[in-house]
């Protein structure tokens, strides 16, 4: 009986230390305020919408929240326009263009939405299972979901759970969120209903 009681008692207190705070919008749908623009590429608010477009100089570029979150819940919804290769940055540092951190990967079908990539470090980490590729709606309005905490990140689209990982360099990793254009030219991609839930 005590052992059991020992057991909850221990079960509350775990939860509670990863007890989430409401959810908070990072991006309020009129300007840019809160976030800061890396490269030359293309980041406007249109029609409630953050769009990032390739710039004439079709280089990497990124958007970065101004503030570091480390333990969270980040949702968002995202619709291709174009070419659609573009992804999501958590933990991350930047010096110019060169980001270092870990992206969710958000590009077109066959290209692994979902999985995680290590910038400047082992590359790709953990790929979804290929039949999972079918849950991307090409054109429409798709919904990501983040989950970062301590070593462990999963992420979901669609409400389809893609990834599980838990990784010892994650887990020691720090920065902020970012949005990232790709290279290459011809990407437009928006993003609306950002939001993120801080957990402890």
């Amino acid at each position: 009986m005590i052992k059991t009681i020992c057991f909850l008692v221990s079960f509350f207190l775990i939860n509670f230390a990863v007890t989430a705070q409401s959810n908070t919008k990072i991006f309020n749908g009129k300007d840019l305020s809160g976030w800061t623009i890396h490269g030359t590429e293309k980041w406007y608010v249109q029609d409630g919408h953050l769009v990032c477009e390739s710039g004439p100089d079709k280089k990497y570029g990124y958007l970065s929240t101004n503030k570091e979150y480390n333990n969270f819940i980040l949702t968002l919804k995202f619709k291709q326009e174009a070419n659609g290769n573009s992804g999501v940055f958590f933990r991350s540092g930047i010096e110019g263009t060169k980001i270092t951190g870990w992206q969710v990967e958000v590009a077109p079908i066959g290209h692994f939405s979902g999985g995680i990539y290590e910038s400047y470090g082992r590359g790709w980490i953990i790929k979804p299972k290929p039949e999972n590729e079918k849950y991307l709606k090409t054109g429409k309005w798709n919904t990501m979901k983040i989950k970062v905490v301590g070593d462990e990140v999963t992420t979901w689209l669609n409400n389809k759970q893609m990834i599980m990982l838990k990784d010892e360099k994650i887990g020691k990793g720090t920065g902020f969120i970012a949005l990232q254009i790709h290279d290459g030219g011809g990407i437009k991609v928006r993003w609306k209903d950002i939001k993120i839930q801080e957990l402890q």
